[in-house]
């Protein structure tokens, strides 16, 4: 028993690792955003912005180069202690991070992924009636991870499983800072 939650900790705690450049990509996108909205502040057919202000050009380049360069230090600790794999003693079996270019173009895909993710999201959530800030339970949490996933797949695979822990770490990492969130009074 005791293995099996030994293993799944490091599974997440990989999860973590291997999304890093997504999750610190989302939140850039947001610190460091502002300024033009990436729609042009252009409405559909349906009278409803196409995306919104919540997505700018200032964010997607910031989140972008930001989550690309987290990626290229996973890159650099890769060379020197090992991809994932090794670094989760084979746990989780996805050899990413290993060397600097690695880390660079899947920094790169996963950061760019996560916040065309997130701007699919708003998309939707317009499409749908639903105004900047309205929740979307689920679209909110996954929207971006999503995004990163589907662009990190044309260099690596993952298995379902894998990208189900992916799915409820996300949930619950949102949910938490969330709540911090609302604590602390932000």
């Amino acid at each position: 028993m005791e293995t099996e939650i030994f293993k799944l900790l490091i599974a997440v705690l990989g999860a973590v690792y291997f999304m890093l450049p997504a999750y610190v990509a989302n939140l850039s996108g947001l610190a460091f955003g502002g300024g033009t909205p990436v729609d042009g502040g252009r409405e559909c057919k349906d009278g409803r912005r196409l995306i919104g202000n919540g997505v700018t050009w200032k964010g997607l380049q910031n989140g972008t180069i930001i989550g690309t360069l987290v990626g290229a230090v996973l890159g650099i600790i890769g060379t020197f202690y090992g991809d994932l794999s090794v670094l989760t003693g084979g746990i989780i079996d996805l050899h990413v991070y290993g060397s600097l270019i690695g880390g660079l173009i899947l920094g790169f895909l996963m950061a760019f992924g996560a916040l065309v993710g997130d701007a699919v999201g708003s998309f939707l959530k317009r499409r749908i009636g639903l105004e900047r800030g309205a929740p979307a339970p689920f679209m909110d949490q996954l929207d971006f991870v999503v995004g990163a996933l589907v662009l990190s797949l044309l260099v690596v695979r993952i298995s379902w499983s894998f990208f189900i822990i992916i799915a409820l770490l996300s949930l619950f990492l949102h949910l938490g800072s969330y709540t911090f969130s609302y604590l602390i009074g932000i």
